[in-house]
């Protein structure tokens, strides 16, 4: 290569339509498995996507990088990117229940408990949002469309709802409508932090 420092990697991977990070990951898999003899590890290949000064060929090191920084969709800097976004709205949504003097458990201290899938938020007492109870809250900053949510329902809200009961999921940037079809069975889904929230002790005031 006569100019080490020019974008092959990532101009191939525009040139056939293909993201740039999932090109970087095959062309590094196949260095690596003809340098080792063996299949590298997943582990492996994801430490020296976040960091390609891993990598021991320092031309390639720099084409997985180049390839990386420029993916907008896909890769380590793109995860950060989710992750940090993911974060934020989780905040939002601790500052609103604290706001709303709800009383809850967060992810962390149900990890601490021993629970391994775990919602964002479970709240210590239970509230009604429009006419439904609520016994845990899970964020998620993303759009919720059918190949999205089905993951999640399959992966952990019907878990949630097995070990929690009946929960909401807020999608901040809003979701397909249709997908809103399991409010009888105890999964709810919003848009927006909730306005109409009935707690228990406001219930029995009103009693």
């Amino acid at each position: 290569m006569k100019n080490a420092a020019a974008p092959v990697l990532l101009e191939l991977a525009n040139e056939v339509d293909f993201a740039p990070s999932l090109m970087a990951r095959i062309v590094l898999e196949r260095f690596l498995q003809e340098q080792e003899g063996t299949i590298p590890s997943k582990t492996l290949i994801n430490s020296m996507l976040r960091d390609p000064s891993q990598i021991p060929d320092g031309v390639l090191a720099n084409q997985v990088y180049q390839c990386t920084v420029n993916d907008c969709c896909y890769g380590p800097l793109v995860d950060c990117i989710k992750h940090a976004i993911g974060h934020e709205h989780e905040v939002l949504l601790r500052e609103m229940l604290l706001e709303k003097n709800l009383s809850f458990l967060a992810e962390e201290q149900l990890r601490a408990k021993g629970y391994d899938k775990t919602p964002d938020f479970i709240l210590e007492v239970p509230v009604a949002v429009e006419g439904h109870i609520i016994h845990w809250i899970e964020s998620k900053a993303s759009f919720g469309d059918e190949c999205s949510h089905q993951a999640y329902l399959n992966d952990q809200f019907w878990s949630y709802w097995n070990r929690f009961g009946p929960g909401l999921v807020i999608y901040w940037y809003g979701f397909i409508e249709e997908l809103d079809c399991h409010r009888e069975r105890g999964i709810l889904l919003k848009d927006c932090f909730p306005t109409d929230i009935v707690t228990l002790r406001h219930s029995m005031a009103q009693h």
